[in-house]
């Protein structure tokens, strides 16, 4: 049985859902794929279905995306305790962070508004072994309606890696991640780094965005999409304010992140994870990466 979570149609969508990630009402088009509750909104598109592709296969498919999900993989591990504990991954995609720790153990919920985004995750999902699957469920919701979709449920581990980029304003989906956090629980925000926002110009050889990037917090990713960076201790206030301690926070692709597109990669992968890993930890190296993640908990 799919359940439906009851919806306010006259709610008018969050002013920062204006980008990739976006929900759409697909009515007259049934989805291919099986979702365990879904809230839709007629107003809005699947920006993503275009990008999904290029994002899942190429990025997290490249020596550069798995530093991403290894490096901080390693950082959860730290922090989480072992399963069983419920998981839930706000904008958690097709689960190429997450479904891992379904794997290892851990219930898991990926809460994504994208349609195509989830479809891929399903699909990631009947791959695993039947005992894997069992422990992944797939919700189709923005992370600001993700307490709402969830009926009010709290959990364990909190996951929103990579989203808040793509957001102009943090602070309600910030909300909705301390919400969904029980006693006790971790909340695991992966966000874009404000202050090395000229690195990757200059890397390229484009001068001119170097200097205009000092005093910018935008910037135009590799697939194209205006995203938006943050700072870590303003993060780190607004999840203080919410009642989630901020307990540590770690650098996220350094050495890799200036790699040019026409580099031709053969580097030995095993040595790089761990140099990568190793400058995550540490300054100064863990503040000029191209990402952080912050790690926080709701006492209990």
């Amino acid at each position: 049985m799919i359940e439906r979570p009851r919806t306010d149609e006259s709610r008018s969508p969050h002013p920062q859902e204006q980008g990739p990630g976006l929900r759409r009402d697909r009515a007259a088009q049934p989805p291919p794929v099986r979702r365990d509750a879904r809230v839709p909104d007629p107003a809005t598109d699947d920006a993503w279905a275009p990008l999904a592709k290029r994002f899942v296969d190429d990025h997290y498919g490249s020596l550069r995306g798995r530093v991403r999900t290894h490096v901080i993989n390693e950082h959860l591990r730290s922090h989480v305790g072992p399963p069983p504990r419920r998981v839930v991954d706000v904008g958690g995609g097709a689960g190429n962070q997450s479904v891992p720790l379904a794997r290892a153990g851990y219930d898991l919920t990926i809460v994504d508004p994208s349609a195509a985004m989830l479809e891929r995750a399903a699909v990631r999902r009947s791959n695993e072994a039947d005992e894997v699957a069992a422990r992944v469920r797939l919700i189709e919701a923005s992370g600001e309606d993700a307490p709402r979709a969830l009926s009010g449920e709290t959990l364990d581990t909190v996951l929103c890696h990579g989203v808040l980029m793509y957001l102009e304003d943090p602070k309600p989906l910030v909300d909705s991640l301390c919400e969904l956090a029980a006693p006790g629980a971790v909340v695991s925000i992966v966000a874009k780094n404000v202050e090395v926002m000229a690195l990757r110009h200059a890397h390229e050889g484009d001068w001119p965005a170097a200097i205009a990037a000092f005093d910018s917090d935008r910037q135009v990713n590799g697939l194209g999409v205006d995203t938006r960076g943050d700072r870590i201790d303003h993060l780190s206030e607004l999840i203080a304010r919410r009642g989630v301690e901020p307990l540590a926070w770690y650098g996220v692709r350094l050495f890799t992140d200036g790699w040019t597109r026409n580099r031709d990669v053969t580097d030995p992968e095993e040595l790089v994870l761990q140099a990568e890993l190793m400058a995550s930890q540490r300054d100064p190296y863990r503040r000029l990466s191209r990402l952080f993640h912050l790690i926080g908990r709701r006492p209990s």
